[in-house]
C-alpha cells in the first residue's frame, strides 16, 4: 500500500475530526471567491457609478480574509498534527522513517486543501448569482444578478489557495522532524502541574483594561491625556493595555477567581461541581493565549460588524439632517423652476407634502467676535427671517418655534460638534452687505437645519424685522422647497430635475444623498457580515478544535468517574459547565471591549449606535451558542466512547 494510499484512508476514518475544519476553510474559499468574482462583476460595473470604489474595497477585504485564512489554516494544521502524536509515535516505532511519516501528513493536507479549494469555487460559482444580487439589494439597486463564473476569479482563488495549501502541507512535514519518538507518547501527560495565581498580576489585568476603556471614552478632541501622549500615540496605548490586560485576565486573574471558587465549600463540593473547577484550573493558563485572541477577533468583528450596520441602520436618519427637505434649489431661472414644479406636481408616484418657495439672503458675516474662534474671518451665511423658519419648522413636524426681536439671531447648524464648533450664544456675528453693516448677537443655537445643507449652506435666522431691513440693499435669493411621499424611491423624479436645472442652481435632493449613503453603507455591511461570519467560524473552530483535544486527553479521567458510580447525565452536566465557562468568558470580554469602543465612535459621531450594536451582539452571541452546543456534545461523545 503506498502512502498516498494510507493519507486517503487516514483522511476516511478521521473526517469527522476534520469535518468542521473542512467547512470551515470551504466557507473561507467561498468568501474569497465571492469577493473576487463580485470585483470583476459586469452587473455592478453597469448599474453603480462608484464600480472602481467597490473593486478597491474588495480588493482590501480579500487580503484580510487571505490574511487571516492563513494564519487558521496554520493553527489548525498544528492542531491536527500534535493530537495525532501517538499516531506517528506508533508509525516511528515499527520502524517507518520520518521522511516517509512527513510525506503522508504532507499528502493528507495537501488532499484536504485541494478538497476545499475545488469544493469552495463550485459552491462559490453556484452562490454568485445569489451574491451579487444581495449586494446589489443592500446597496439599493433592484438589479437582478446574471449567472456568470468569472475565470479571472478562478485562477485567482486557485492560485491563492494552492500557494496557502502547499505551505500548510509544508508545515506539517517539518513538525514531524521537530519531536523526539519520547515526545510523541508523552503528548497527554504536558502541564499536568496546578498554576499559581497572583494578586498582583490579577488586579493589574482590571488595571491595565480599565487604564484603556479610560483612554478611549475620553474626548479626544478636549482630553489633555490625549494631548499629552499624541494624538497618533494614544491609539497604540489603549491597543497594547487592552490586548495585555486581557491577556493576564484569561492567565491570571481567571486562575484566582477559580482558585477562590474550589475554596468555597459549599460550591465546590456540590454535585460535580469540583471535577469542573479542577478541570479547569489545570488548563486556564494553557488556554489563556487562545482566549484572548478569541476574545480581541470577537471585539474586533463586532466592532466592524456593528460599525458597519449602525451606519447602514441610521442611513435614513443621518440623510434627514443634511436633507429635511425631499428636493430643494435656488431659484434662478423661473421658467425652469415652473418646468420643474410641473414635473413635480405631475409624478403619479409621489404626491406632494408641502411646497414653499422660501426668500433668502445671502451675506458675508465677520466672525472674529467668535468664541473659541474658527481659523477664517469671514463666513459667508444664508438669512431666513424667523416668519419662514416657523413655518418650515411647522410642516416638517418639529415643535421648535422662533420669537426673534431686534438684533437677536439663531444659528442653524445640523454638523454641531461640541469642542470644535464655536460657541455660538452670547457672541455677534456683523453682517456686511452691499451699502450697510449689521451687527447681530446670536441668542439661540439650533442643532438642525429646516434648509438642505447642500443648497443653504450655513443658516442663521434673525426676525422679521431685520430681514425687511437687511432685504432693502441686498439681492434676495429665492429657494423652492418641496417635500413629497415615497422619497427614497424617486429616482426617475431626481433624474429628470437633474436634466432640467443647471448647477448653479444647487439642486439638493433626499434621494441623492440617501442612495449614496446606502450604497457605502450597504457594500459595507455586505463585506463586514462575511467578514464576520469567516471570523467567527475561524474563531469557533479553533475553541472546538483546542477542546477536542482536551477531551481525548481526558477521556481516561472521565472513564474512572464513570466506573465509580457517576451517570452520564452527571458527567454531561459537568461537561457543559466547564465548557460554558471556556466559551463564556472571551465571548464576555470581547463584548465589553466592543461596548467601549463603539461607545467611544458613538461620542465621535454623535449618533446613537445602541440598537443596530445589540442586534449585531444577539446575532453573534447566537451562532456562538451554536458553536457551544455541538462542542459539548462532541467532547461528551469523545470521553465518553469507550463506555458505550
Amino acid at each position: 500500500m503506498s502512502l498516498f494510499s494510507i493519507a486517503r484512508k487516514n483522511m476516511r476514518k478521521n473526517f469527522k475530526n476534520y469535518f468542521l475544519y473542512f467547512t470551515s476553510l470551504i466557507f473561507s474559499i467561498v468568501i474569497y471567491f465571492t469577493f473576487i468574482s463580485l470585483k470583476y462583476d459586469k452587473t455592478i460595473q453597469a448599474t453603480s457609478d462608484s464600480s472602481p470604489k467597490i473593486s478597491s474595497a474588495f480588493n482590501g477585504a480579500s487580503v484580510i480574509l487571505i490574511i487571516f485564512v492563513a494564519i487558521f489554516i496554520w493553527y489548525s494544521n498544528t492542531f491536527f498534527t500534535r493530537k495525532r502524536k501517538k499516531e506517528v509515535g506508533l508509525y516511528a516505532l515499527l520502524g517507518v522513517r520520518k521522511k516517509q511519516i512527513g510525506r503522508m501528513l504532507f499528502y493528507e493536507n495537501f488532499i484536504m486543501g485541494i478538497g476545499a479549494l475545488f469544493g469552495g469555487i463550485i459552491l462559490g460559482a453556484v452562490l454568485s448569482r445569489f451574491f451579487v444580487s444581495l449586494l446589489m439589494s443592500v446597496m439599493g439597486y433592484e438589479v437582478l444578478g446574471n449567472f456568470e463564473i468569472s475565470f479571472s476569479a478562478v485562477i485567482n482563488t486557485v492560485t491563492v489557495f494552492l500557494i496557502i495549501t502547499l505551505i500548510a502541507s509544508f508545515q506539517g512535514y517539518r513538525l514531524v522532524y521537530r519531536f523526539q519518538l519520547i515526545e510523541f507518547f508523552r503528548a497527554d501527560q504536558e502541564g499536568e502541574k496546578e498554576p499559581k495565581a497572583s494578586l498582583f498580576i490579577a488586579l493589574l489585568s482590571l488595571i491595565l483594561i480599565g487604564i484603556g476603556y479610560w483612554l478611549a471614552l475620553q474626548n479626544l478632541l478636549q482630553s489633555e491625556v490625549w494631548k499629552t501622549i499624541g494624538f497618533m500615540v494614544t491609539p497604540l496605548v489603549i491597543l497594547i493595555t487592552v490586548i495585555l490586560g486581557s491577556y493576564l485576565l484569561f492567565n491570571t486573574f481567571s486562575l484566582y477567581v477559580l482558585k477562590l471558587v474550589k475554596k468555597n465549600k459549599s460550591y465546590a463540593w456540590r454535585g460535580s461541581n469540583l471535577i469542573g473547577v479542577s478541570q479547569l484550573l489545570y488548563r486556564i493558563k494553557g488556554n489563556a493565549r487562545m482566549l484572548t485572541i478569541i476574545a480581541i477577533l470577537s471585539a474586533t468583528t463586532l466592532t466592524a460588524v456593528g460599525t458597519a450596520y449602525s451606519f447602514y441602520y441610521n442611513n435614513k436618519s443621518n440623510v434627514e439632517i443634511n436633507d429635511p427637505n425631499s428636493m430643494m434649489f435656488r431659484d434662478e431661472d423661473e421658467s425652469k423652476a415652473k418646468i420643474v414644479q410641473d414635473l413635480i406636481y405631475q409624478n403619479k408616484d409621489h404626491k406632494v407634502v408641502y411646497h414653499k418657495q422660501i426668500s433668502t439672503l445671502e451675506l458675508k458675516g465677520d466672525i472674529t467676535n467668535l468664541k473659541d474662534k474658527l481659523p477664517f474671518n469671514t463666513m459667508i451665511y444664508t438669512v431666513i427671517s424667523s416668519k419662514d423658519f416657523n413655518e418650515l419648522a411647522k410642516e416638517q413636524k418639529r415643535k421648535d418655534r422662533l420669537s426673534l426681536k431686534g438684533d437677536e439671531a439663531a444659528v442653524l447648524e445640523p454638523a454641531y460638534f461640541e469642542g470644535i464648533s464655536p460657541k455660538y450664544v452670547g457672541s455677534t456675528v456683523s453682517f456686511k452687505g452691499n451699502e450697510q453693516t449689521r451687527e447681530i448677537t446670536f441668542t439661540k443655537l439650533k442643532k438642525y437645519n429646516v434648509l438642505n445643507t447642500y443648497t443653504a449652506g450655513a443658516t442663521v435666522v434673525v426676525s422679521d424685522d431685520m430681514f425687511a431691513q437687511l432685504a432693502k440693499n441686498e439681492k434676495q435669493v429665492n429657494m423652492e422647497v418641496y417635500e413629497i411621499t415615497d422619497e427614497e424611491h424617486a429616482k426617475q423624479l431626481t433624474e429628470s430635475i437633474n436634466a432640467v436645472l443647471a448647477d448653479r442652481a444647487q439642486f439638493s435632493s433626499f434621494y441623492e444623498d440617501y442612495a449614496s449613503g446606502l450604497e457605502a453603507a450597504g457594500l459595507m455591511i455586505f463585506m463586514g457580515g462575511f467578514l464576520g461570519l469567516v471570523f467567527l467560524a475561524a474563531t469557533g473552530s479553533i475553541i472546538y478544535f483546542k477542546q477536542l483535544a482536551e477531551a481525548n486527553a481526558d477521556r481516561s479521567r472521565y472513564v474512572i468517574l464513570y466506573k465509580i458510580g457517576v451517570d452520564k447525565r452527571q458527567i454531561k452536566k459537568t461537561i457543559a459547565k466547564q465548557q460554558a465557562f471556556i466559551f463564556t468568558l472571551p465571548l464576555i470580554v470581547g463584548i465589553a471591549h466592543c461596548s467601549i469602543a463603539l461607545t467611544a465612535l458613538s461620542k465621535l459621531l454623535q449618533t446613537n449606535l445602541v440598537v443596530p450594536v445589540l442586534i449585531c451582539i444577539s446575532a453573534y452571541a447566537f451562532m456562538y451558542v451554536l458553536y457551544y452546543i455541538l462542542t459539548v456534545n462532541s467532547y461528551y461523545k469523545i470521553v465518553m466512547k469507550t463506555n458505550e
